[in-house]
């Protein structure tokens, strides 16, 4: 998987972040959105987004939905519903705006698998052994796409970031 070391996905693209202070460069805690306020806005999208002056929208919540679902639950559900809602909220800001959902616990539950660069979400009790694919689900296996989000040298992976979905 390519490394990012540029902040193109504090202003365009994809992002799934787990490193607070990655998320602290693009909005203050009080503007983070809700899962719930980012699937309710869709078709109805604010003027301007709440974060990095108006460029960014920073959304929490997606891990602990998927949690209370089971995998196959969860798969259709990201499928269909959360990937409709990233596809809205392209087609309405283009490369004009950065959608990045917050996942605090992301750097234990994303894993990448580093010869194909498949990125799976590891589910949680009580179906520990439940995999979902998140390449395959959000971006068709492109998986020469995404890039692992770094803040400096050396540094831990913040999360990961892709472009344009389609």
């Amino acid at each position: 998987m390519r490394q990012l070391f540029d902040t193109v996905w504090q202003r365009q693209g994809t992002s799934w972040i787990w490193d607070e202070e990655a998320r602290n460069q693009v909005c203050l805690a009080s503007e983070v959105w809700s899962l719930r306020q980012f699937m309710q806005a869709v078709g109805k999208w604010p003027e301007e987004l709440p974060g990095n002056n108006g460029r960014t929208l920073v959304v929490a919540g997606l891990d602990g939905s998927l949690d209370l679902l089971t995998p196959e639950d969860a798969e259709f559900w990201l499928g269909d519903a959360v990937k409709s809602a990233i596809l809205s909220f392209q087609d309405e800001y283009g490369s004009e705006g950065a959608l990045i959902f917050w996942l605090p616990l992301g750097r234990n539950r994303i894993e990448v698998h580093i010869p194909t660069d498949e990125v799976k979400w590891l589910c949680e009790a009580p179906f520990r052994e439940s995999k979902l694919d998140f390449g395959r689900i959000l971006w068709g296996q492109a998986n020469e796409y995404p890039q692992e989000i770094f803040l400096k040298e050396r540094d831990k992976s913040a999360g990961l970031f892709h472009s344009r979905i389609t």
